[in-house]
């Protein structure tokens, strides 16, 4: 049997995607597969490390250690091709938490932040919660449903009041790995206006048929960047809140660091201190048989939407998320989202709530085990099926 053959059953835990179906899907009776964690059992090496832990009777506050830190910083440099030094390293509970931060420290109330849509919604939600303006800078699609960014766009829309840039690299729920020339022409818009850009790189590990680019690395862009990575996408590890932000520029560090001192973050459990360390040191042979999996995963879905005329899904280079386009389907977003759940039995993201853009579109996580991605199959094929026999 392969590692990701099956998984262990969470419905009778207090797992977010299950406890909440009746909430969001108004049924038990449907797939959950749209919050993007794993259908995947966390890896036992990171389990075993949790185990010894626990053998130590004091649980006690903690600092965040320095060898956790050692491991995070290796591990970025051998997959990524860049370095980061221990002291400019903060902990942190999730990403959103650090995207707030940033917007505390680097813009003013009234001030606007540029997010490029469709997007992970609280790129949008914790703007308008820190009572700044969202910019929206909606992405550009060709015909063949790839994605890159608009620059004109972009440029027109920049004035005196633009502070900060959130950038999703690798893009959620897109699933493009940003190039070097892409990433390179958002570089110089924001060093020549002044902006500073927050790059959310939670995904980095998981860009599956191409190399990631940390925005960082690039010429210049150490001057700007506050960069976030963490284990939880990676290694199916959201439960235990904990990533990271990253600096390269200590003046930038500095700012950042006098709202996050404000904020008081804590510096997480114990427990998830063991966690991060673990993945990071052991989690090599295990990602990349992760990717691979990914990779069939997609492809099983990619072979089955081009089987009909009236769905397609985006070219994947990163994330387990699928992003569907069900234009020609022809239902509003609220029809669409319920055909999935009446006729396809599956709880999907519905693309409207990634921004206007989304419209039309479904996010589908298959990051799970074969044995549930066999199910997904089945049942968004018996859906599609019954679909076209409605059309004629």
């Amino acid at each position: 049997m392969s590692l990701f053959e099956t998984s262990t059953n969470r419905e009778d835990t207090n797992a977010e995607k299950y406890a909440l179906r009746q909430k969001l899907f108004k049924t038990e009776d449907v797939l959950p597969a749209w919050v993007a964690d794993m259908d995947i059992d966390t890896p036992s090496f990171v389990i075993q490390a949790v185990k010894k832990r626990l053998m130590h009777p004091v649980f006690g506050y903690e600092e965040f250690p320095e060898s956790a830190k050692e491991a995070q910083i290796s591990w970025i440099k051998r997959y990524h091709d860049t370095e980061f030094e221990k002291e400019f390293i903060l902990q942190s509970h999730s990403v959103v938490a650090s995207i707030s931060t940033a917007i505390l420290a680097f813009s003013e109330i009234g001030d606007e932040v540029i997010v490029q849509t469709p997007i992970y919604p609280p790129f949008f939600k914790q703007v308008i919660h820190a009572n700044r303006k969202v910019v929206y800078n909606p992405l550009k699609k060709n015909k063949d449903l790839r994605y890159t960014f608009d620059i004109d766009d972009l440029k027109s829309k920049i004035t005196k009041k633009t502070k900060l840039l959130l950038l999703c690299n690798p893009h959620n729920p897109v699933g493009r790995s940003w190039n070097k020339e892409e990433l390179e022409q958002i570089k110089e818009i924001c060093l020549e206006n002044d902006i500073k850009v927050f790059s959310d790189e939670i995904h980095s590990d998981l860009v599956l048929n191409s190399k990631h680019i940390p925005f960082v690395s690039l010429d210049e862009a150490d001057k700007i960047t506050i960069t976030a990575y963490g284990v939880g996408k990676t290694f199916n590890m959201s439960g235990f809140a904990i990533s990271t932000v990253l600096f390269k520029d200590e003046e930038l560090f500095e700012r950042y660091k006098k709202r996050y001192d404000m904020i008081h973050f804590a510096q997480n459990s114990s427990i998830s201190h063991v966690a991060f360390e673990a993945a990071y040191k052991n989690g090599d042979e295990w990602l990349s048989k992760l990717k691979k999996h990914l990779w069939q995963n997609y492809t099983r879905l990619k072979d089955l939407t081009g089987l009909f005329d009236f769905i397609d899904i985006t070219p994947l280079e990163a994330t387990y998320l699928a992003w569907l386009d069900c234009n020609k389907m022809d239902l509003s977003d609220k029809e669409l989202r319920e055909w999935f759940v009446k006729e396809a039995k599956l709880g999907l993201s519905p693309g409207i709530s990634f921004g206007r853009d989304g419209s039309g579109f479904m996010r589908l996580n298959f990051g799970v085990s074969v044995e549930i991605m066999d199910k997904i199959v089945s049942n968004l094929k018996r859906g599609l099926k019954n679909y076209a026999n409605q059309l004629g």
